[in-house]
């Protein structure tokens, strides 16, 4: 007979004590506005999955979609003109 035993490596890689470092919270908040932003255009076609969309759903997804596209712009234009030296842009 075999016996099934867990890694206790995989259980315990996710310990209460393990907390993101204040690096890892940096990244985290300066990409919140995209991450927000996704969860806007996912709502929006969420919202659209079991019915037709109205000319009101499919105005709601553009700007969503619209939003999305700007906050990329947004957060790669701030680490590109962050991870330059000097500041030069």
């Amino acid at each position: 007979m075999s016996h099934i035993v867990t890694v206790q490596d995989a259980v315990t890689a996710f310990a209460d004590w393990i907390e993101p470092t204040s690096a890892e919270l940096d990244a985290i908040e300066e990409e919140m506005p995209l991450i927000l932003a996704d969860i806007d255009l996912l709502d929006a076609q969420i919202t659209t999955l079991d019915r037709i969309p109205s000319e009101l759903d499919a105005r709601r997804i553009r700007r969503a979609r619209r939003r999305v596209l700007a906050e990329r712009a947004a957060l790669a234009n701030r680490t590109a003109t962050a991870s330059l030296p000097g500041g030069a842009a």
